[in-house]
């Protein structure tokens, strides 16, 4: 058997390399939050909006799909971020390579608000008649479907 094809061993996990994971996880999320304004922007419309998907009279399934569909929002703009601080510090040259990697880290984002407006529509369509009632503002609040 050559060298190539031998299995690596696989890397040591505990809890302190699972804490040091955490923490910069916490970092790349702090820093994104002082440089980019764009994922400020984006982390508003976020939290604006997970309140209105947890009190509208829809199923949970439904309350899920919608706070999924804005926390990929914020997923995709931080790898968006990634990408462009990446490219500028290898070199903050104009390149039509570069210039095309950061075109299309931003469409993914784009994507990703086109995603949010369709799940979010259809699913405010499908319950329309419920919220014009206005039933989630009853109070003591209806459970059941």
């Amino acid at each position: 058997m050559d060298e190539s094809r031998k299995l690596t061993p696989l890397k040591r996990r505990n809890l302190r390399s699972f804490v040091r994971s955490i923490l910069f996880a916490l970092d790349g999320f702090y820093a994104a939050l002082r440089h980019e304004p764009s994922f400020r922007e984006d982390l508003i419309f976020v939290v604006v909006l997970t309140p209105l998907a947890i009190i509208l009279p829809i199923n949970a399934v439904s309350t899920a799909v919608m706070i999924a569909s804005l926390f990929l929002i914020i997923i995709v703009e931080l790898l968006n971020s990634a990408i462009e601080w990446t490219i500028d510090y290898i070199s903050t040259a104009q390149h039509i390579m570069a210039k095309r990697a950061k075109d299309m880290a931003s469409a993914a984002v784009f994507l990703s608000y086109v995603n949010c407006a369709a799940v979010w529509g259809i699913i405010i369509v499908a319950n329309w008649h419920r919220i014009m009632k206005l039933e989630f503002l009853r109070w003591p609040p209806h459970f059941t479907p």
